[in-house]
């Protein structure tokens, strides 16, 4: 994914695990990135902040806009990098299911 290692990282904090979720919560300064990854298991987003996402992926580039509290969910198998491409910080919390 171009750039994506220049950016600096992103934040992840575990909140919980068990036999059924991993619940993350992702912190971003502006221009902050996940780094290339894949997703192993469905997962749910759930902004803390509004969120100016800069996607990069095998398509290229697009950006998303996502208002704090407004949930998203994706399938397993998802390849991308996630960065803050807004002025302010961002937070969201990232549900991965188990089973």
């Amino acid at each position: 994914m171009p750039g994506y290692s220049a950016r600096p990282p992103a934040t992840s904090t575990l909140l919980q695990e068990d036999a059924q979720v991993r619940i993350m919560r992702w912190d971003f300064e502006p221009g902050a990135a996940t780094g290339h990854h894949v997703h192993g298991m469905d997962y749910v987003v759930v902004p803390l902040t509004d969120c100016h996402f800069l996607i990069e992926d095998a398509e290229g580039e697009r950006r998303v806009f996502t208002p704090a509290g407004e949930s998203y969910r994706r399938p397993a198998g998802i390849a991308h990098n996630v960065v803050n491409g807004g002025e302010a910080p961002m937070a969201f919390i990232e549900i991965e299911y188990k089973a």
